[in-house]
């Protein structure tokens, strides 16, 4: 497990959370601003949602976000997090992906799921219980075309494709990285494992509801994998939290008592009819963080919040906070400063010469102060003794 925490990628899964009410677009400029913050803080990833109804999430192409905001920053790379493959024809998908590679020079990542809002399949008339089973029919067709080989003929009730090629071939080679959203039921590790590909775990989910164990999850995935000749590495695998970082745990629960208690009362519970905690709105982030469903407090707090993650999963190697819309500008920024000044660089091996060269300059410090007044004293003697001579 050490191996996994060296070198761990740090980013966002921004569905986003707006709550009813507000301004829309600024809204929308506001997760595009929180971008621009990330990439100058060093964070590696930010995967965009995509959502159709509900009025809290408000993206409905990750890849026309994506295009935005790559041309605001220079360095973090961007995932769909995630496409619900049962909502576009597979053909589509690869092949706005592959232009969003170019057109990035290779920042963008393929994240992949059945569509997360029931009243989303409602609108599309898609039957809920099929939506896993289109989207591993979907993805098998998309990872055809992402290979470049032979043209693709591919038949179901609801898609059909003719010796299908893609004009443009992935910037990145071999292929763009594709991700597999997995929350609660198996459907996600299992299509991971079959062709090879990453796992996001919405580990910490917001519902009071897990039936598959973060080892468990891992467990399916592996063992798909090598029944498919394939295989799948924990450093790729990135799981998801509610987190918000200030400088001592009671401001860091104040910060978002209000705005989280709303998240869950008023979206989790009363627009999408998943079950809450069973505490008043007020009392919430107390719940959560007291059954490690959220990371609030210090930067201290959060260190030790992954390392709980890294012993329950058994070692993973990406950390994707969830934008969540629960505090002022402000002290959500500062939250993700306070993540990249003290807590990343605990997990990416940044500070290893920094604190091997304190380490060994206390240890000297005894020895180099005797040596440097030694030193001090044979210039000054020198000095008088030239001095009486003249």
């Amino acid at each position: 497990m050490a191996a996994l925490t060296d070198n761990m990628t740090f980013g966002t899964f921004m569905a986003p959370f707006h709550r009813v009410g507000e301004n829309p677009t600024l809204a929308l400029e506001r997760d595009l601003e929180l971008i621009e913050w990330l990439d100058d803080l060093g964070f590696d990833e930010a995967w965009i949602g995509e959502h159709h109804s509900g009025g809290w999430e408000t993206i409905a192409s990750p890849e026309v976000f994506i295009a935005t905001a790559a041309g605001r920053t220079r360095h973090i790379r961007f995932g769909t997090g995630v496409v619900s493959l049962p909502y576009h024809h597979p053909y589509m998908v690869a092949n706005r992906m592959v232009l969003l590679d170019h057109l990035t020079r290779g920042r963008v990542m393929l994240g992949v799921g059945p569509g997360a809002l029931a009243s989303d399949a409602n609108m599309f008339c898609i039957d809920p219980e099929r939506q896993r089973e289109m989207m591993e029919e979907s993805l098998d067709v998309i990872m055809q075309l992402l290979d470049g080989g032979e043209p693709v003929t591919a038949e179901t009730d609801w898609f059909k494709l003719k010796d299908a090629t893609l004009q443009l071939r992935p910037y990145q080679k071999p292929s763009l990285p594709v991700a597999v959203a997995s929350v609660q039921s198996p459907a996600g590790v299992l299509l991971a494992g079959k062709h090879g590909v990453s796992v996001i775990s919405l580990s910490v989910p917001r519902d009071v509801v897990r039936t598959t164990s973060l080892k468990d999850q891992w467990a399916i995935a592996e063992e798909t994998a090598a029944k498919h000749g394939k295989t799948v590495d924990r450093k790729d695998w990135r799981l998801s939290v509610g987190c918000h970082l200030a400088e001592t745990r009671e401001q860091a629960f104040e910060d978002i008592r209000v705005g989280a208690g709303r998240v869950v009362t008023e979206y989790t519970g009363g627009t999408n009819g998943n079950p809450i905690p069973p505490v008043p709105a007020n009392e919430v982030v107390d719940y959560m963080v007291e059954n490690n469903q959220w990371i609030v407090g210090t930067p201290e707090d959060c260190i030790a919040g992954i390392e709980r993650l890294q012993e329950a999963s058994g070692g993973f190697g990406g950390l994707l906070l969830r934008a969540e819309d629960w505090a002022p500008r402000d002290k959500l920024h500062r939250s993700y400063e306070l993540m990249a000044r003290y807590v990343m660089p605990q997990f990416q091996g940044s500070l290893t010469g920094i604190i091997d060269s304190q380490q060994r300059s206390a240890s000297m410090k005894e020895a180099l102060q005797a040596n440097r007044r030694a030193g001090l004293k044979r210039a000054t003697d020198s000095y008088l003794a030239t001095k009486e001579q003249a």
